[in-house]
C-alpha cells in the first residue's frame, strides 16, 4: 500500500494505471515485426534464399522415402533448409554484411579477414595460422615428408615417369602488406619456406618454387583477386611458366610456355567472388577481373567430365589435345590448379587432373604419363600429412 493525495492506494491499482512510453510501445512493434516478417514471408511461399550471394549450394528440402533413416533426419534436415530459405535472409545476411564492413570496418565472418584497400584474405582452412607462422614444422614432420616425396619420385623414375613437386603460395603469402596491421607473424620462417629449404639439402627432387616469380612483377600488376582466395590469370600465368620450364628440362619434347605476346591483357568489371560469398556480399563487391585472352586458339579441350571447362573445380578432369602426340600428363590439384589448367593443357596431349593430396599408383599405371605434377597450396602443409601410396606397389 502507498498513499496519494492522503489516500492508500493498494499496489494492484497501482500497476493497472501504469501506462507504457509511447517508445517502448514503438519498439515492441518493430521487434515483433523484425522477427514476424520473415516467417510470415516463409509461411507465405517466399524463399529467402540467394546461393549467388553466398557463392554455396543451399540446403535441399529433406525427403521422406518411407524409411526409418529418412524420419529420424527429417527434423534436422529441416532445420538446415529453413535457416538457409526463411523470408527474407539474403536481404538480412547483405545488411548484415554490409553493415559490419563498411560501417563498423570490421569482416562480417571469421573466415575472412578485411585487409587494407579492398583487400579480402581466407582465415579458415589453416590459412590464418600460415600466415602467423607459429607452428612450424617439427624434425620428425620434414623427415615424413622428405620420406613420401622421394620414394614417390623413386617409383615414378623407375617407370620411365618424371615428378615436379610444388608449392602454391597464399595470398597473404605474396600480398602480405595488404594484410591488416592488427595481425602479426608470431614465428620468422613459414612451412612453406621450411619444406623447400629441408628438401634442397637433402634430396634431388624437381621442387618448383613460384614465389620469386611472383614477387618481382607484382608492383606491376596485380595477380590475386581482390575478393577470392586464388590468382588471377597473371598470377596464374606466372607460376604455368616456371612449372613448364621445370618439367621442360626433364620432358624435352614438351613445347616452350607461351609468352605474354601471346595474350591481350584485359580488364573486366566482375562481380565479388568467392571470400566476398562467404560474407554474403557477391552482389555489392565489385572487382576488375584481370585476364589474360590468347590471340591464337587453344587446342586442349575438355573431354570428361562433359560440358565442363578448364577451370572447373572438379575432382576428376581431363583435357586432350585433338590428335596431338605430345606426352601426356598427371597434374595431383587442389583449387590453385583451376588457374593453372588453362595454359598446362596446351603442352599436353592428354592431361589428367585429380583433386587429391598424394600421387596414386593406380593413376599413374592406368594413364602412363611422362610426367607427374603434385601441386598443393602452401596452407595445407599444415593440415595435409604427406601419404606415400606406393609403398605397396614394388
Amino acid at each position: 500500500m502507498s498513499t496519494h493525495g492522503g489516500t492508500k492506494v493498494p499496489r494492484h491499482e497501482r500497476a493497472r494505471n501504469v501506462r507504457p512510453e509511447p517508445w517502448n510501445v514503438v519498439l515492441l512493434g518493430l521487434f515483433l515485426l523484425v522477427i514476424g516478417l520473415p516467417l510470415a514471408a516463409s509461411l507465405a511461399g517466399a524463399d529467402g534464399a540467394d546461393p549467388g550471394a553466398e557463392n554455396r549450394e543451399m540446403a535441399v528440402f529433406p525427403r521422406l522415402d518411407g524409411s526409418w533413416k529418412s524420419v529420424a533426419n527429417f527434423g534436422n534436415g529441416l532445420g538446415h533448409w529453413f535457416d538457409d530459405h526463411f523470408g527474407f535472409r539474403a536481404a538480412l545476411v547483405r545488411w548484415f554484411g554490409e553493415t559490419r564492413l563498411f560501417w563498423l570496418g570490421v569482416s562480417p565472418s571469421s573466415t575472412v579477414i578485411k585487409g587494407r584497400g579492398g583487400w579480402l584474405f581466407y582465415a579458415d582452412d589453416s590459412a590464418l595460422d600460415d600466415y602467423v607462422a607459429e607452428r612450424p614444422f617439427a624434425p620428425e614432420e620434414l623427415r615424413a615428408w622428405r620420406s613420401a616425396l622421394v620414394a614417390t619420385n623413386d617409383w615414378l623414375n623407375e617407370r620411365g615417369v618424371r615428378f615436379v613437386f610444388t608449392i602454391a603460395p597464399d595470398k597473404h603469402v605474396i600480398y602480405a602488406e595488404q594484410m591488416p596491421a592488427s595481425l602479426h607473424r608470431v614465428g620468422g620462417t613459414s612451412r612453406t619456406e621450411q619444406l623447400f629449404e629441408y628438401l634442397r639439402h637433402t634430396t634431388d627432387l624437381t621442387l618448383v618454387d613460384v614465389r620469386p616469380a611472383l614477387f618481382e612483377p607484382k608492383g606491376d600488376e596485380r595477380l590475386y583477386h581482390l575478393t577470392d582466395t586464388h590468382w588471377n590469370d597473371r598470377g596464374a600465368f606466372v607460376a604455368y611458366r616456371e612449372i613448364i620450364e621445370a618439367v621442360r628440362r626433364m620432358v624435352p619434347s614438351v613445347p616452350a610456355p607461351w609468352s605474354r605476346n601471346d595474350f591481350d591483357p584485359v580488364t573486366r568489371d566482375s562481380a565479388g567472388r568467392d571470400l566476398a560469398g562467404m560474407i554474403g556480399l557477391t552482389r555489392v563487391l565489385r572487382e576488375s577481373d584481370l585476364m589474360l585472352i590468347p590471340r591464337r586458339p587453344r587446342q586442349a579441350r575438355v573431354v570428361e567430365p562433359p560440358g565442363a571447362t578448364p577451370t572447373d573445380e572438379e575432382g576428376r578432369l581431363v583435357t586432350e589435345i585433338p590428335g596431338s602426340r605430345l606426352p601426356r600428363a598427371l597434374i595431383i590439384r587442389d583449387s590453385f590448379a583451376s588457374g593453372l589448367a588453362p595454359f598446362l593443357s596446351e603442352h599436353f596431349g592428354r592431361a589428367v587432373y585429380l583433386w587429391q593430396n598424394y600421387v596414386g599408383a593406380d593413376a599413374v599405371l592406368h594413364e602412363k604419363p611422362a610426367v607427374v605434377i603434385q601441386e598443393i597450396v602452401g596452407r595445407h602443409l599444415l593440415s595435409v600429412a604427406p601419404y606415400n601410396d606406393v609403398a605397396n606397389q614394388r
